[in-house]
Protein backbone atom coordinates (compact mmCIF):
# COMPACT_ATOMS: atom_id res chain seq x y z
CA UNK A 1 0.00 0.00 0.00
CA UNK A 2 1.34 3.54 -0.98
CA UNK A 3 0.48 6.89 -0.50
CA UNK A 4 -0.94 7.28 -4.06
CA UNK A 5 -3.98 9.34 -2.58
CA UNK A 6 -5.04 13.38 -3.14
CA UNK A 7 -5.85 13.50 0.30
CA UNK A 8 -2.71 16.56 0.15
CA UNK A 9 -3.20 17.76 -3.29
CA UNK A 10 -3.78 21.44 -3.84
CA UNK A 11 -3.83 21.77 -7.75
CA UNK A 12 -4.50 18.19 -9.67
CA UNK A 13 -3.95 17.31 -13.70
CA UNK A 14 -5.70 14.32 -14.65
CA UNK A 15 -4.82 12.65 -18.14
CA UNK A 16 -7.64 10.82 -19.71
CA UNK A 17 -7.05 8.25 -22.29
CA UNK A 18 -8.91 7.91 -25.39
CA UNK A 19 -10.05 4.61 -24.37
CA UNK A 20 -11.45 5.61 -21.35
CA UNK A 21 -13.78 8.77 -23.07
CA UNK A 22 -14.72 6.72 -26.53
CA UNK A 23 -15.89 3.08 -26.70
CA UNK A 24 -14.25 0.62 -30.21
CA UNK A 25 -17.23 1.97 -31.81
CA UNK A 26 -16.18 5.52 -31.54
CA UNK A 27 -19.36 6.37 -29.08
CA UNK A 28 -19.05 8.61 -26.29
CA UNK A 29 -18.96 7.03 -22.78
CA UNK A 30 -21.21 9.73 -21.24
CA UNK A 31 -21.72 7.15 -17.98
CA UNK A 32 -17.99 7.31 -17.31
CA UNK A 33 -17.25 10.82 -17.76
CA UNK A 34 -20.40 11.72 -15.62
CA UNK A 35 -18.33 9.90 -12.81
CA UNK A 36 -15.47 11.67 -13.16
CA UNK A 37 -17.11 15.17 -13.43
CA UNK A 38 -19.00 13.84 -9.67
CA UNK A 39 -15.32 12.95 -8.55
CA UNK A 40 -14.06 16.50 -9.49
CA UNK A 41 -16.53 18.59 -7.94
CA UNK A 42 -16.15 17.19 -5.23
CA UNK A 43 -12.25 17.36 -5.27
CA UNK A 44 -12.90 21.40 -5.96
CA UNK A 45 -15.24 21.46 -2.83
CA UNK A 46 -12.56 20.98 -0.54
CA UNK A 47 -10.43 23.18 -2.78
CA UNK A 48 -8.61 21.25 -5.23
CA UNK A 49 -7.65 23.02 -8.47
CA UNK A 50 -8.21 20.48 -11.54
CA UNK A 51 -7.00 20.68 -15.18
CA UNK A 52 -8.24 17.65 -17.52
CA UNK A 53 -5.96 16.70 -20.23
CA UNK A 54 -8.31 14.52 -22.32
CA UNK A 55 -7.48 12.20 -25.31
CA UNK A 56 -10.79 11.16 -27.67
CA UNK A 57 -11.26 13.53 -30.14
CA UNK A 58 -9.49 11.43 -32.86
CA UNK A 59 -12.05 8.50 -32.33
CA UNK A 60 -15.31 10.62 -31.83
CA UNK A 61 -14.39 11.74 -35.17
CA UNK A 62 -13.78 9.21 -37.23
CA UNK A 63 -17.07 7.96 -37.77
CA UNK A 64 -17.53 11.72 -39.31
CA UNK A 65 -15.42 10.66 -41.82
CA UNK A 66 -16.46 7.05 -42.16
CA UNK A 67 -12.66 6.27 -40.82
CA UNK A 68 -12.08 3.00 -39.47
CA UNK A 69 -9.87 1.69 -36.65
CA UNK A 70 -6.29 1.62 -36.74
CA UNK A 71 -3.38 4.15 -37.71
CA UNK A 72 -4.15 6.63 -39.73
CA UNK A 73 -2.19 9.22 -42.00
CA UNK A 74 -1.54 12.70 -40.73
CA UNK A 75 -4.06 14.58 -42.80
CA UNK A 76 -6.84 12.06 -41.96
CA UNK A 77 -5.62 11.99 -37.99
CA UNK A 78 -6.15 15.83 -38.55
CA UNK A 79 -9.44 16.06 -40.20
CA UNK A 80 -10.75 13.61 -37.33
CA UNK A 81 -9.54 15.82 -34.54
CA UNK A 82 -10.94 18.70 -35.96
CA UNK A 83 -14.12 16.93 -36.02
CA UNK A 84 -14.16 15.15 -32.92
CA UNK A 85 -12.84 18.14 -30.45
CA UNK A 86 -16.35 20.05 -30.41
CA UNK A 87 -17.99 16.62 -29.57
CA UNK A 88 -15.40 15.32 -26.85
CA UNK A 89 -15.44 19.45 -25.33
CA UNK A 90 -20.02 19.19 -25.85
CA UNK A 91 -19.40 15.38 -24.11
CA UNK A 92 -16.97 17.63 -21.12
CA UNK A 93 -19.44 19.91 -20.76
CA UNK A 94 -22.81 17.95 -20.54
CA UNK A 95 -20.89 16.08 -17.69
CA UNK A 96 -19.62 19.03 -15.58
CA UNK A 97 -22.77 21.10 -16.21
CA UNK A 98 -25.15 18.81 -14.11
CA UNK A 99 -22.67 20.04 -11.03
CA UNK A 100 -22.73 23.73 -12.35
CA UNK A 101 -18.86 23.58 -13.40
CA UNK A 102 -18.11 25.43 -16.70
CA UNK A 103 -15.36 24.08 -19.04
CA UNK A 104 -12.83 25.61 -21.11
CA UNK A 105 -10.90 24.26 -24.46
CA UNK A 106 -6.83 24.54 -24.60
CA UNK A 107 -5.22 22.91 -27.66
CA UNK A 108 -1.86 22.78 -27.33
CA UNK A 109 1.24 21.93 -29.20
CA UNK A 110 4.82 21.08 -28.77
CA UNK A 111 6.13 24.63 -29.41
CA UNK A 112 3.67 26.02 -26.44
CA UNK A 113 5.27 24.07 -24.12
CA UNK A 114 9.32 24.76 -25.12
CA UNK A 115 9.20 28.56 -26.77
CA UNK A 116 9.38 30.69 -23.92
CA UNK A 117 6.67 33.02 -24.54
CA UNK A 118 4.27 30.98 -25.80
CA UNK A 119 4.87 28.51 -22.17
CA UNK A 120 4.40 31.94 -20.65
CA UNK A 121 0.77 32.80 -22.11
CA UNK A 122 -0.10 29.02 -22.03
CA UNK A 123 0.63 29.05 -17.93
CA UNK A 124 -1.03 32.54 -17.80
CA UNK A 125 -4.04 31.40 -19.39
CA UNK A 126 -4.49 28.40 -17.49
CA UNK A 127 -4.06 30.24 -14.26
CA UNK A 128 -6.41 32.79 -15.23
CA UNK A 129 -8.90 29.88 -16.01
CA UNK A 130 -8.54 28.18 -12.56
CA UNK A 131 -8.96 31.85 -10.93
CA UNK A 132 -12.22 32.05 -12.52
CA UNK A 133 -13.25 28.63 -11.61
CA UNK A 134 -13.64 27.11 -14.94
CA UNK A 135 -12.20 23.39 -15.35
CA UNK A 136 -9.69 23.57 -18.14
CA UNK A 137 -10.09 20.47 -20.83
CA UNK A 138 -6.61 20.77 -22.98
CA UNK A 139 -5.85 18.65 -25.30
CA UNK A 140 -3.02 18.44 -28.32
CA UNK A 141 -4.15 20.26 -31.07
CA UNK A 142 -3.92 17.50 -33.62
CA UNK A 143 -5.65 19.96 -36.51
CA UNK A 144 -2.15 22.24 -37.04
CA UNK A 145 0.54 19.82 -35.23
CA UNK A 146 3.03 18.28 -37.80
CA UNK A 147 5.07 15.05 -36.52
CA UNK A 148 8.02 17.55 -35.93
CA UNK A 149 6.01 19.39 -33.20
CA UNK A 150 3.82 16.60 -31.57
CA UNK A 151 4.04 15.42 -28.07
CA UNK A 152 2.97 12.67 -29.68
CA UNK A 153 0.52 11.17 -26.90
CA UNK A 154 -1.09 12.98 -24.11
CA UNK A 155 0.82 11.47 -21.38
CA UNK A 156 3.95 13.63 -21.88
CA UNK A 157 1.50 16.82 -22.70
CA UNK A 158 -0.04 16.14 -18.68
CA UNK A 159 3.44 16.23 -17.66
CA UNK A 160 4.43 19.33 -19.47
CA UNK A 161 0.90 21.07 -17.98
CA UNK A 162 1.49 19.90 -14.39
CA UNK A 163 4.76 21.75 -14.46
CA UNK A 164 3.63 24.35 -15.94
CA UNK A 165 0.99 24.97 -13.61
CA UNK A 166 3.56 23.88 -10.76
CA UNK A 167 0.35 21.36 -9.83
CA UNK A 168 2.04 18.90 -7.06
CA UNK A 169 -0.62 15.45 -8.29
CA UNK A 170 -0.65 14.39 -11.47
CA UNK A 171 -3.07 11.41 -12.46
CA UNK A 172 -2.62 9.15 -15.45
CA UNK A 173 -5.91 7.41 -15.83
CA UNK A 174 -4.99 4.02 -17.45
CA UNK A 175 -6.24 0.19 -18.85
CA UNK A 176 -3.58 -0.95 -15.80
CA UNK A 177 -3.40 -0.29 -12.39
CA UNK A 178 0.23 1.04 -12.28
CA UNK A 179 3.14 -0.57 -13.27
CA UNK A 180 4.75 -3.74 -13.53
CA UNK A 181 7.99 -5.57 -13.37
CA UNK A 182 6.83 -7.59 -17.09
CA UNK A 183 3.55 -7.02 -18.94
CA UNK A 184 0.86 -8.52 -17.14
CA UNK A 185 -1.25 -9.15 -19.61
CA UNK A 186 1.72 -11.83 -21.22
CA UNK A 187 3.17 -12.83 -17.70
CA UNK A 188 0.82 -13.79 -15.01
CA UNK A 189 3.81 -13.84 -12.55
CA UNK A 190 4.27 -10.19 -13.20
CA UNK A 191 4.74 -8.37 -9.82
CA UNK A 192 2.96 -4.96 -9.47
CA UNK A 193 5.10 -2.16 -8.18
CA UNK A 194 3.19 0.06 -5.79
CA UNK A 195 6.16 2.92 -5.27
CA UNK A 196 8.97 4.56 -7.56
CA UNK A 197 11.44 6.58 -5.52
CA UNK A 198 13.75 6.86 -8.86
CA UNK A 199 13.30 6.20 -12.52
CA UNK A 200 16.17 3.89 -13.60
CA UNK A 201 16.82 2.11 -16.43
CA UNK A 202 14.97 -1.19 -14.88
CA UNK A 203 12.26 0.83 -14.35
CA UNK A 204 12.33 2.02 -17.93
CA UNK A 205 12.56 -1.41 -19.24
CA UNK A 206 9.90 -2.49 -17.24
CA UNK A 207 7.73 -0.14 -19.19
CA UNK A 208 8.77 -1.50 -22.80
CA UNK A 209 5.78 -2.86 -24.99
CA UNK A 210 3.65 -1.62 -27.70
CA UNK A 211 0.51 0.49 -27.56
CA UNK A 212 -2.69 -1.22 -27.60
CA UNK A 213 -6.28 0.19 -29.73
CA UNK A 214 -6.59 3.66 -30.22
CA UNK A 215 -3.72 4.95 -28.11
CA UNK A 216 -0.46 6.23 -28.62
CA UNK A 217 1.16 5.73 -25.87
CA UNK A 218 1.67 2.77 -23.56
CA UNK A 219 3.78 2.29 -19.93
CA UNK A 220 6.93 3.61 -21.18
CA UNK A 221 5.59 7.27 -22.22
CA UNK A 222 4.04 6.96 -18.56
CA UNK A 223 7.07 6.72 -17.26
CA UNK A 224 8.84 9.24 -19.52
CA UNK A 225 5.91 11.60 -18.19
CA UNK A 226 6.68 10.69 -14.59
CA UNK A 227 10.21 11.51 -15.24
CA UNK A 228 9.30 15.24 -16.85
CA UNK A 229 6.73 15.96 -14.12
CA UNK A 230 8.71 14.48 -10.47
CA UNK A 231 11.64 16.82 -12.21
CA UNK A 232 9.26 19.55 -11.48
CA UNK A 233 8.16 18.66 -8.00
CA UNK A 234 5.28 16.72 -8.74
CA UNK A 235 3.90 13.10 -7.49
CA UNK A 236 2.98 11.25 -10.75
CA UNK A 237 0.18 8.12 -10.22
CA UNK A 238 -0.53 5.40 -12.29
CA UNK A 239 -4.27 4.19 -11.92
CA UNK A 240 -6.72 1.86 -13.69
CA UNK A 241 -9.09 4.44 -15.19
CA UNK A 242 -12.15 1.89 -16.26
CA UNK A 243 -14.60 1.99 -13.68
CA UNK A 244 -16.73 4.74 -12.82
CA UNK A 245 -15.31 6.86 -10.22
CA UNK A 246 -11.72 6.41 -10.75
CA UNK A 247 -10.29 9.14 -8.16
CA UNK A 248 -12.68 8.08 -5.71
CA UNK A 249 -11.61 4.39 -6.07
CA UNK A 250 -7.96 6.06 -5.98
CA UNK A 251 -8.65 7.67 -2.91
CA UNK A 252 -10.35 5.04 -1.19
CA UNK A 253 -6.95 2.73 -1.76
CA UNK A 254 -7.65 1.38 -5.52
CA UNK A 255 -4.16 0.30 -6.57
CA UNK A 256 -1.63 2.23 -8.08
CA UNK A 257 1.56 2.74 -8.91
CA UNK A 258 3.12 6.30 -6.92
CA UNK A 259 5.99 7.67 -8.47
CA UNK A 260 7.50 10.13 -6.03
CA UNK A 261 8.38 13.74 -6.93
CA UNK A 262 11.88 15.24 -5.87
CA UNK A 263 11.21 18.21 -3.56
CA UNK A 264 8.19 20.75 -4.10
CA UNK A 265 7.19 21.90 -7.28
CA UNK A 266 8.41 25.94 -6.09
CA UNK A 267 11.60 24.34 -4.63
CA UNK A 268 11.68 22.47 -8.54
CA UNK A 269 11.11 25.99 -9.82
CA UNK A 270 13.49 28.07 -7.79
CA UNK A 271 16.46 25.64 -8.79
CA UNK A 272 15.93 26.20 -12.35
CA UNK A 273 16.03 29.52 -11.84
CA UNK A 274 19.09 29.40 -9.38
CA UNK A 275 20.72 27.21 -11.66
CA UNK A 276 20.53 29.61 -14.96
CA UNK A 277 24.05 30.31 -16.50
CA UNK A 278 23.16 32.75 -19.12
CA UNK A 279 21.67 35.97 -18.26
CA UNK A 280 20.53 38.27 -20.68
CA UNK A 281 20.38 41.15 -18.62
CA UNK A 282 19.52 42.36 -15.25
CA UNK A 283 17.78 45.43 -13.27
CA UNK A 284 19.32 47.59 -10.35
CA UNK A 285 16.80 48.28 -8.12
CA UNK A 286 16.60 50.73 -4.93
CA UNK A 287 17.66 49.70 -1.20
CA UNK A 288 13.82 49.77 -0.42
CA UNK A 289 12.72 46.88 -2.89
CA UNK A 290 16.22 45.05 -1.78
CA UNK A 291 14.68 45.24 1.83
CA UNK A 292 11.61 44.20 0.48
CA UNK A 293 13.09 41.33 -1.63
CA UNK A 294 15.05 39.55 1.97
CA UNK A 295 11.40 40.03 2.95
CA UNK A 296 10.04 37.42 0.86
CA UNK A 297 8.39 40.29 -1.51
CA UNK A 298 8.07 40.45 -4.99
CA UNK A 299 9.94 43.01 -7.36
CA UNK A 300 7.80 46.11 -8.19
CA UNK A 301 8.78 48.24 -11.15
CA UNK A 302 8.19 51.31 -8.69
CA UNK A 303 11.76 49.71 -7.51
CA UNK A 304 13.93 49.48 -10.14
CA UNK A 305 16.05 52.69 -11.00
CA UNK A 306 17.55 51.11 -14.51
CA UNK A 307 17.70 48.09 -17.04
CA UNK A 308 21.30 46.29 -18.27
CA UNK A 309 21.71 44.30 -21.38
CA UNK A 310 18.11 42.91 -23.70
CA UNK A 311 16.06 40.44 -22.63
CA UNK A 312 12.44 39.12 -23.21
CA UNK A 313 9.30 38.28 -21.04
CA UNK A 314 10.24 35.08 -19.55
CA UNK A 315 13.98 35.37 -19.33
CA UNK A 316 15.51 34.65 -16.10
CA UNK A 317 17.52 37.93 -15.71
CA UNK A 318 19.82 39.28 -12.79
CA UNK A 319 18.64 41.93 -9.91
CA UNK A 320 21.35 44.32 -9.09
CA UNK A 321 22.11 46.50 -5.72
CA UNK A 322 22.82 50.01 -5.95
CA UNK A 323 26.30 49.04 -5.50
CA UNK A 324 26.26 46.77 -8.72
CA UNK A 325 26.33 43.41 -6.54
CA UNK A 326 23.97 40.53 -8.03
CA UNK A 327 21.15 40.01 -5.28
CA UNK A 328 18.63 37.78 -6.69
CA UNK A 329 17.99 36.06 -10.14
CA UNK A 330 14.76 36.34 -11.62
CA UNK A 331 11.61 35.67 -14.19
CA UNK A 332 11.30 39.14 -15.83
CA UNK A 333 7.24 39.65 -16.28
CA UNK A 334 8.19 42.61 -19.12
CA UNK A 335 10.88 42.68 -21.99
CA UNK A 336 13.62 45.01 -21.90
CA UNK A 337 11.38 47.72 -23.96
CA UNK A 338 8.15 47.60 -21.68
CA UNK A 339 10.36 47.55 -18.05
CA UNK A 340 12.19 51.00 -19.27
CA UNK A 341 8.79 52.32 -19.77
CA UNK A 342 7.42 51.63 -16.22
CA UNK A 343 10.40 52.15 -14.03
CA UNK A 344 9.51 53.48 -10.79
CA UNK A 345 5.92 53.58 -11.71
CA UNK A 346 3.00 52.74 -9.35
CA UNK A 347 1.99 48.91 -10.39
CA UNK A 348 -1.61 50.85 -10.75
CA UNK A 349 0.13 53.10 -13.63
CA UNK A 350 1.18 50.26 -16.10
CA UNK A 351 -1.68 49.73 -17.87
CA UNK A 352 -2.23 53.05 -18.82
CA UNK A 353 1.36 53.20 -19.88
CA UNK A 354 1.77 50.10 -21.91
CA UNK A 355 -1.64 50.22 -23.30
CA UNK A 356 -2.40 46.37 -21.73
CA UNK A 357 -3.26 44.97 -18.63
CA UNK A 358 0.01 43.30 -17.16
CA UNK A 359 1.39 41.91 -13.89
CA UNK A 360 1.34 44.20 -10.93
CA UNK A 361 5.01 42.32 -10.01
CA UNK A 362 8.40 42.83 -12.84
CA UNK A 363 9.19 39.55 -10.70
CA UNK A 364 7.06 37.54 -8.39
CA UNK A 365 8.01 36.01 -5.32
CA UNK A 366 8.09 32.71 -6.83
CA UNK A 367 9.92 33.55 -9.76
CA UNK A 368 12.55 34.89 -7.68
CA UNK A 369 15.78 33.14 -6.27
CA UNK A 370 17.86 35.65 -3.33
CA UNK A 371 21.39 34.68 -4.21
CA UNK A 372 22.94 37.63 -1.15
Amino acid sequence: MTNASLQHTKTLVVKIGTRLVATEKSETRTEWMASLAADIAGLRARGVQVVLVSSGAVALGRPKLKLGNGALPLAEKQAAAAAGQPLLMQAWAKAFAAHDIDVSQILLTLDDAEQRRRYLNARTTLQHLLQHKLVPIVNENDTVATAEIKFGDNDRLAARVASMLGADTLVLLSDVDGLYDKNPSQHKDAKHIPLIETITKDIENMGAGPATGFSNGGMITKIEAARIATNFGCDVIITKGEDLHPLRLLSEGARASLFKAHGSPLQARKHWIQSALHLPGAVVIDDGAVNALKQGKSLLPAGIKGIKGEFDRGDTVGVEALDGTLIAKGIAAYHAGETAKIIGKKSSDIAGILGYEGEDNFIHRDDLVMLA
